[in-house]
């Protein structure tokens, strides 16, 4: 073993003399080409040895730094942080293969990986015809793909944490990711100017906007459709630590204010997802309790939107709608659509040109992330079906329906194995029951561009899939001291 251990270590540092030497001819040149890049490259070798010689702190700091990002949208820092948290998982594994370091993965992370290569199928046709756009639109798929791939990094460096820090105490961590979003929402409630209007449909003023003192928070998500899921989601954490806990006033008080900043947002659609959220949760438990608590929170929500001018206008437009007014039909709905500011009358005109589109290349698509360029109005569909299939055909249809059916298999296996712990299984259920409720906000709305969101999810469903047994001394002792992990161990002694 120590013959193992040396050459690791000599492994490890023929690796630093070789990155050394690269940086120092590469710091010369771009000390003479350009100081700003010499600069820029200065940060991010800082952030890389921050990385690697605090991986544990690092992780949980940038978990929960990206619920903060999303208002600097238009100076592409999401998507740069996207791209520097693909390299830094690539650059971990890469050098835990070297080294000889455990790299933690699972069954299911290899599904995910697998499924993002599927992807990539689109971006090799683009170029050579085999869709409805050609090559010039390349870059975009690539963004796209780029945004797929590093979910499937942040999943696997969420799984590197297991043994290193106890679940509970990571989505307790989690909850910080909350502190920005909220103080922000709370101050455009009362200063609804500190953020630009939001753009409606027909790249106008948001309809919601127009009536007296009314406004629709969004935190730091850039929109309140995207604050509304990632509020969701929060809602299932904290009720699971409402139930893990002994003192629950505390979190009665968060789960109040989760719910207050929800119905904010005024988002008709998370009426339905927190409806279909509520019920799949207390299915399988209906005890009076379970019962009276569910319908509590379902009417608190419902009180609470149709309380607001907002709310009662947008509940109203639903008898201007096919689905509520049996006297008007899909073709008339389109044709009314122009005019009467009525959004889902607008999102059945979007979809039924969409389709259309769609029957021109109707297996393959149009190309990964380009039905924005389909469109003519530039927007997303408002359907994440109907984006699935213009964008991927019905074979992309098909892959993408499977991507979310392996997900609730993958929780499914979890609650049916039998070393899950309760609090473990309670996790599980809370996030089928958000599983249930994504795929009906999808109908009408633009979830799978939500990136913030599927990042929080990606990063639960890895914890999920940890091994909640406790560690025994010996493990702990064996366990590679991170920092954190050390300061915990202390606090539990």
């Amino acid at each position: 073993m120590l013959d193992n251990q040396g050459s690791n270590r000599s492994i490890f540092a023929l690796i630093v003399a070789c990155v050394g030497i690269v940086l120092g001819i590469g710091g010369g040149f771009l000390a003479g080409a350009q100081p700003l890049y010499l600069g820029l490259g200065v940060v991010a070798i800082a952030i890389c040895v921050y990385f690697f010689s605090s991986f544990e702190q690092a992780v949980l700091g940038l978990l929960i730094l990206r619920s903060s990002l999303d208002i600097l949208s238009d100076l592409q820092i999401p998507a740069a942080f996207a791209i520097g948290v693909d390299i830094l998982a690539v650059l971990y594994v890469v050098f835990a293969v070297l080294t000889g370091k455990k790299v933690y993965t699972d069954n299911f992370w290899w599904f995910f990986l697998g499924w993002v290569f599927l992807q990539a199928m689109w971006m090799v046709l683009l170029p050579l015809g085999g869709l409805g756009l050609d090559g010039s639109f390349l870059a975009a798929s690539a963004r796209e793909w780029v945004r797929l791939f590093s979910w499937a990094m942040v999943y696997l460096l969420v799984m590197q944490l297991q043994d290193t820090i106890p679940p509970q105490r990571a989505i307790s961590l989690l909850l910080l990711g909350l502190i920005a979003p909220l103080l922000l929402a709370s101050l455009q409630m009362f200063v609804p100017s500190i953020l630009p209007p939001i753009l409606s449909h027909d790249g106008g003023t948001d309809a919601a906007l127009s009536l007296a003192g009314e406004s629709r928070i969004r935190g730091t998500l850039g929109h309140p459709n995207t604050f509304a899921t990632f509020v969701l989601l929060f809602i299932g954490l904290t009720w699971w630590k409402l139930g893990q806990s002994r003192e629950k006033w505390q979190w009665l008080i968060l789960l109040g204010t989760l719910v207050f900043f929800y119905v904010s947002t005024k988002a008709l659609f998370s009426l339905m997802m927190i409806g279909v959220f509520v019920l799949v949760l207390i299915a399988p438990r209906l005890k009076p309790l379970n019962i009276i608590a569910g319908l509590l929170l379902i009417a608190v929500v419902l009180g609470l939107f149709a309380s607001s001018e907002f709310g009662q206008a947008r509940l109203a437009s639903l008898g201007n709608t096919p689905l509520f007014n049996p006297d008007m039909d899909v073709s008339r709905a389109i044709l009314l659509s122009q005019g009467d500011n009525n959004s889902f009358n607008w999102r059945l005109s979007q979809w039924s040109y969409l389709l259309q589109r769609w029957e021109d290349y109707p297996m393959l698509g149009y190309g990964l992330g380009l039905s924005t360029y389909v469109s003519t109005n530039q927007l997303l569909p408002h359907n994440d079906y109907v984006r699935a299939l213009v964008e991927g055909g019905i074979v992309g249809l098909v892959v993408y329906l499977g991507f979310f059916i392996a997900q609730g298999v993958r929780l499914w296996q979890l609650l049916k194995s039998p070393n899950i712990t309760p609090s473990q299984r309670q996790l599980c259920q809370i996030l089928l029951a958000i599983l249930a409720a994504i795929p009906l906000g999808m109908i009408t709305e633009n979830i799978w561009s939500h990136t913030t969101l599927f990042f929080y999810w990606w990063t639960i469903l890895a914890i999920a899939g940890w091994n909640w047994q406790p560690q025994t001394t010996t493990q702990q002792l064996e366990s590679p001291d991170l920092g954190v992990s050390s300061l915990l161990q202390k606090s539990r002694k």
